[in-house]
């Protein structure tokens, strides 16, 4: 996670769904005035801004310095730091009423030490709502650009996402001390900007996928061309999420 270099102002400017599907969240947390928050990945500061709004004491955290610069420069006096979320306890992080993560989690396969790290942040009692890649998600484009890989005699990739189902997670949770409401795996397709949106959703979150390939442009258009059957619809692109919505309580 803390390898990957981003480009934030794309990701504010033709990936903003991914914000905006977070707002849910928001709600199901319910910060409360004088609560203690930490957004768990905050990207570029949307989600950690509308908990000052409501009267939450917010932390922003993020492994991203891209992420994190462009947050402040969005958002300032707003309490920011680039950290990673496998070990937020060795940045002095910690007595926090409530740990929200949106779109993050998947990007960590360490999933215990993710856990347990956002686990020792929390006080007994304090709760947690995250939602992320879950089982099956971006199945198609997945195996879309794998099998133009193999068709332009590339080799094989390894994934750098993590997508459990509900039970895997859930024992994550309760490994790390959590007490879990709620997990729930969902589809959610989703509408990506512009004609060239599965272009760009590669590029900003799939480089991977491309890598090696003399030209990535053709590379990208040739994947568009093999799942454009499965993911071009109504004048649009789709990108064919899965969500895991999860709920726990630190024990």
């Amino acid at each position: 996670m803390g390898e990957r270099t981003w480009n934030a102002e794309l990701y504010d400017t033709g990936h903003s769904y991914v914000a905006a599907y977070g707002d849910a969240l928001l709600e199901l947390l319910a910060a409360r005035p004088g609560e203690r928050v930490l957004d768990a990945g905050c990207g570029t500061g949307e989600h950690a801004a509308r908990l000052r709004e409501a009267g939450a004491e917010v932390v922003g955290v993020d492994a991203s310095p891209e992420m994190i610069d462009r947050a402040r420069a969005r958002f300032p006096g707003l309490d920011l730091r680039v950290a990673d979320l496998r070990s937020l306890g060795s940045g002095g992080l910690g007595g926090f009423d409530a740990v929200l993560s949106n779109a993050v989690l998947h990007w960590i396969p360490e999933a215990d030490r993710a856990a347990a790290s956002l686990a020792a942040v929390l006080r007994p009692g304090g709760r947690l709502v995250a939602e992320f890649g879950g089982a099956g998600n971006i199945a198609t484009i997945d195996a879309g650009a794998r099998a133009v890989r193999t068709e332009h005699g590339l080799p094989d990739v390894p994934s750098p996402w993590y997508y459990p189902g509900p039970q895997e997670y859930t024992e994550v949770l309760e490994r790390a001390g959590f007490e879990v409401a709620e997990a729930r795996l969902f589809d959610r397709p989703t509408r990506l900007e512009g004609e060239d949106g599965l272009a760009r959703w590669l590029r900003m979150f799939a480089a991977h996928l491309s890598g090696g390939a003399g030209d990535e442009e053709a590379f990208r258009a040739a994947v568009a061309d093999r799942v454009r059957a499965d993911l071009y619809r109504d004048g649009a692109w789709w990108a064919d999420y899965r969500r895991l919505r999860v709920t726990a309580v630190r024990r």
